[in-house]
């Protein structure tokens, strides 16, 4: 099943939808307290589901929480409730997010509204306005929702904001409460706005790393163009050194055999202990020894030495991964 569309959606698929968003343990704990025919249901319905978008997913945990202020029966407030089940399925970190997403989200006005809007409304909505209102939405956005947007605009505009996001330092607060007004006129209401610290080359690069690769490649490529430091700065923070840890053994092997010895020995100096453990174990024992015994005996070594090395084997590995011989770890997942 492709579950694309609200209106044709189940209750046995609702449910699974909820169950799937908070993990197999509790969501293991909510089945054992089911009938045998409805976890059927429910079961065939995970079994079954595929393209379940954000805001479907959002929607479906947005009715629960309405649904569950109305149960007084539990003994628990909805909000308190809601919290402490998706801290504990997703963690504190992943969570909060979300969490402010669905407690403070259902009363939005103005920009933050825009984060509940379907994503082709959102792009509808800002594609006629101009490229520095638009990079400023798009930077307040979450990157994966501005990733969607950026996709939906006209092609001609896609590097103008990119651009625009990355060059962004920041906005007044008075600037912010304008646009914010403005947005706020298209819905009605007010809202409180969070932060006027918006945009960077840090967004901008989290927006392309969940771009498809080739559209990704045609604005980076495109940005280098125009300013090719500023497009320097994006690829260096949309794949950095430490991430290397998240590509597969077979990846690491393959960009083993592209490395000269010497040169990993002074970029894993000072590497992430778990980018070290990475290529060392999949190397043959004797050659990892030999590694750390080299390492070892270098001592000290000039930090800009170790970065330069790590820039040369990122841009082997940006190599490989371009022509498809690796999966750089990340991309498109979880990858920030």
């Amino acid at each position: 099943m492709s579950a694309t569309s609200k209106l044709d959606v189940s209750g046995a698929e609702r449910a699974a939808i909820l169950l799937m968003s908070l993990g197999e343990v509790e969501a293991a704990e909510v089945l054992k307290h089911m009938g045998a025919k409805d976890v059927q249901k429910v079961g065939q319905a995970m079994a079954t589901m595929t393209n379940v978008s954000r805001e479907l997913a959002t929607d479906v945990i947005e009715r629960f929480v309405t649904e569950l202020d109305t149960q007084t029966s539990l003994g628990v407030g909805a909000d308190d409730y809601v919290r402490r089940v998706l801290v504990g399925a997703l963690g504190e970190d992943k969570a909060s997010g979300l969490i402010d997403r669905i407690l403070l989200g259902r009363n939005s006005k103005g920009l933050e509204a825009l984060k509940w809007m379907e994503t082709r409304a959102v792009a509808d909505l800002v594609r006629n306005e101009h490229p520095q209102i638009v990079a400023i939405v798009l930077a307040y956005l979450d990157p994966d929702q501005a990733a969607e947007v950026v996709l939906l605009l006209p092609e001609r505009m896609r590097t103008d904001v990119l651009m625009r996001i990355a060059k962004l330092d920041g906005i007044q607060p008075a600037a912010l409460k304008e646009l914010d007004e403005i947005m706020e006129r298209q819905f009605s209401g007010t809202n409180n706005l969070k932060a006027s610290s918006v945009g960077g080359v840090k967004v901008a690069a989290g927006i392309l790393n969940l771009m498809d690769s080739a559209i990704e490649s045609a604005i980076v490529g495109k940005i280098t163009e125009a300013d090719g430091e500023l497009g320097q700065r994006i690829q260096d923070l949309m794949f950095v050194f430490d991430d290397l840890a998240e590509v597969d053994d077979r990846g690491i092997q393959t960009l083993l055999r592209e490395v000269a010895t010497d040169q990993l020995g002074l970029a894993l100096k000072g590497a992430d202990p778990r980018v070290r453990d990475k290529f060392l174990k999949n190397m043959s024992k004797r050659a990892s020894e030999m590694m750390v015994e080299d390492m070892e005996a270098k001592g000290p070594v000039r930090l800009a030495d170790v970065e330069g090395a790590q820039k040369e084997i990122l841009i082997v590995a940006r190599r490989l991964g371009d022509a498809g011989e690796i999966q750089l770890g990340g991309k498109g997942d979880d990858f920030v």
